[in-house]
């Protein structure tokens, strides 16, 4: 069942370059197995992972800690996606530009309004763990674009 998720597992590789890799990524997903590979993949590439089920548990950990990354799973029991970013962006909003959003709600006109709402990055699953490799390395350089522009 998980190879579907995650097909190819002769997969490429990226080298994130130039980036300063991040200690920190917070994964947000409710579901256990793909909560897993990712949390495995993301500490392979020597990130410290922390993982919530859903956008409470999420918002506990954003609020006792600052993350790198974030990867948010857009349809969530108790806090969506959405509504976690809302959330992140009352409290913490320095960290709205280090989001990754997943989901396998691929056309949904709510999620996609949100995306565009919000410039968001979205990964659908199935995704392959080279385009969150890439995805991640696109949201950091965006960061750290938008935080040497603020102290300019």
């Amino acid at each position: 069942m998980l190879n579907r998720w995650f097909a190819n597992t002769e997969e490429k590789t990226h080298d994130l370059g130039d980036i300063a890799m991040p200690q920190k990524c917070l994964l947000l997903d409710d579901d256990d197995d793909i909560s897993a590979i990712i949390c495995d993949f993301l500490q392979t590439q020597n990130f410290q992972v922390f993982t919530a089920r859903n956008g409470v548990e999420g918002l506990k950990k954003v609020m006792a800690d600052d993350f790198d990354i974030i990867i948010c799973d857009m349809v969530m029991p108790n806090l969506p996606g959405d509504m976690f970013y809302t959330a992140v962006e009352r409290t913490k909003p320095r960290l709205c530009k280090r989001f990754v959003f997943v989901t396998g709600f691929k056309g949904d006109p709510k999620i996609d309004a949100f995306i565009r709402k919000v410039g968001g990055l979205m990964l659908w699953k199935p995704f392959q763990m080279h385009e969150l490799t890439a995805a991640i390395q696109t949201v950091l350089r965006k960061a750290e674009k938008a935080e040497r522009g603020a102290k300019s």
